[in-house]
Order: structure tokens, then sequence, then C-alpha cells
């Protein structure tokens, strides 16, 4: 019998590609502190994230719904254990990404802040510290590929939050009307492919996945030893000042990123063009008038004050 909840293979996706690069480079240099995708409804959020962790893991990411505990997302003691009188403790949602890999936050705009803070602690530190009444557990360390996905028709996250965030990744529907034909095409033949007792299609798809988590996999070792020259450091400070970010985390994140980039390209070491291929997602939520209630967007006009950057004094 097929698969009843069968998943379109990560490699038949069409269009989103900054969203699939943003993914890759989350899960290569998990130092960047995860990724945040920004987009309207329908536009293929849900469905590139659990494509991906079924290709990287295989199985679907760790998933917070919105009304999560403190007890369910941290860890605690077991409701029916305790009803019995016995003391029984439950492994927390951020244990159990720890184990698979990812963790999913979906509408993570629509969560309580303090849920959100408790999680990017954890992936800043790598470390998950349970400590409330009747537990006081050692310290546990957790490493796992935050997403988290949002629209913003229903409201942001607070500027503190947002830039907790290593990247951000805005999307919206596909505009080319052939783009949006091989979207439906694809999804109308998933639809007849998956009820089938047996896919070729969906075997080549699979097979499609493993060669590519190869190279993703491959790119992650490799990331690990990239250098990254004086020069382009001093590359990443430039930008983060010509766009007078808050704090230092911008360009961190982005010289941290354009390894992953370069790594993920099979380039031996991180060149100008990874800074720039990263450098709108890792400072777009960090600006300052963000904190003014602006939108979070790339204009041309951003596109000409990096470039001027990057062309030199």
């Amino acid at each position: 019998m097929p698969e009843r909840h069968a998943l379109l293979p990560y490699s038949y996706l069409v269009g989103q590609e900054a969203l699939r690069r943003g993914l890759e480079i989350a899960y290569v240099m998990p130092s960047v502190g995860g990724i945040l995708i920004s987009g309207e409804r329908g536009t293929a959020k849900s469905t590139a994230v659990r494509s991906f962790a079924r290709m990287m893991y295989g199985e679907l990411p760790v998933t917070l719904p919105i009304n999560a505990t403190d007890d369910r997302v941290m860890g605690g003691l077991r409701i029916d254990a305790l009803m019995r009188g016995d003391t029984e403790e439950q492994p927390g949602l951020l244990e159990q990404a720890g184990e698979q890999g990812v963790l999913y936050v979906d509408e993570v705009n629509l969560l309580d802040d303090h849920i959100v803070n408790l999680i990017l602690d954890v992936v800043s530190t790598g470390l998950l510290v349970v400590q409330r009444e009747g537990l006081d557990k050692p310290a546990i360390p957790v490493t796992f590929t935050l997403v988290g996905t949002m629209n913003p028709e229903e409201g942001t996250l607070r500027p503190q939050l947002l830039d907790r965030f290593g990247l951000l990744v805005p999307i919206s529907a596909e505009t080319s009307a052939e783009t949006r034909n091989e979207v439906l095409k694809t999804v109308l033949r998933f639809d007849v492919e998956r009820a089938k007792e047996r896919s070729g299609w969906l075997e080549d798809g699979a097979a499609l996945d493993q060669a590519h988590r190869e190279r993703v996999a491959a790119a992650r070792e490799a990331a690990r030893r990239m250098p990254v020259s004086d020069e382009l450091t001093i590359l990443c400070a430039r930008i983060a000042a010509e766009f007078e970010l808050a704090g230092h985390r911008g360009e961190i994140v982005m010289a941290q990123a354009a390894r992953a980039l370069a790594a993920l390209e099979g380039r031996e070491g991180v060149g100008e063009e990874d800074v720039a291929g990263v450098a709108p997602y890792a400072i777009m939520h960090r600006r300052r008038e963000v904190a003014y209630g602006e939108g979070i967007a790339w204009t041309g006009e951003d596109a000409q004050r990096l470039q001027k950057v990057l062309s030199g004094p």
C-alpha cells in the first residue's frame, strides 16, 4: 500500500530557491541560529520544511503546537503518572528536537513571547536547563536546526525576538505564469502518484533526495574547516555599519552563513559572492527601523546600498 501521508520529495519542489537555500544553510552551519520564514499563506512554507526534514533525517520535524506549555517545551512530569501518585519524567519537545535534528515552529508569531524566549535561549546556548518545582536536572546539551514560519498579515515578532533568529527569508507567491504552471503540474502529479501502490516517479524523487542529502551533509563537514579571511570579516563589519544594525549578531551570522554557502557551492574558501548572497537575510530583520514598526523587506535601494559597500570605499 502507498504511504497514506506521502510527502512531496524535496527535489521536486518548484521555485522558492531562497527558502530552500536558507534551510540548507541553517543545517550546514547550526551556529547561524536557525531560520525564520515569513510569507503569506499558500507559499509552500510548511511543505518545504517537512520535505527538507524528511530528506535530511528520514522523518518529519518535531513540531511545536501553538498552545504549548512550559512543561511540554522544556520537559516536566507526566500528569497521568502524578494522578496515580507516581513521579515520571516526560522529555520536552526541545529534547526530542535535539535527538531528531529539527524543531519546527509554525506561526511562531502567534506564540507567547515567553515560550519563544525559552526556545531561542536553548538554541543560542546549546544547553537545555530544566529547573522547576519537583525537577532540577543537570544541563542537557542539545543541538537542532530551528525553523520558524509566520504569516506577516497576522503580525510579527518583537525586534528583540527577531534578532535571535539567524536568518530571515521573506517569500511570496511565484509571479511567473510558467513557474506557477510548474507548481500546479507538480501538485497534480503528486496527487496521482501517491495514490499508486508503487510510484516510479516518487522513487526517483527519493533517489534524488538521497543524493542531495549526501551533498548537503558533505557541505556541513566542509563548512567547519572553511576559512574566512580578514578582508571578508572587514566586509561583513562594513555592511553591518552601513545598515546601522542593532547589536553585533548581524555580522556574525553573515560570516557564518557565508561559510555555509561557500561549502554548499563547493568552494574551498569564502568569497565576496558568498557574503553578498547571504547578507540580505542576515540583516533585513536587524535594522533599527524594524523597531519602529516598519515592514521587513529587501528593496532595490537596499540592494544598491549593499552593492556600494561590496564595490569598496
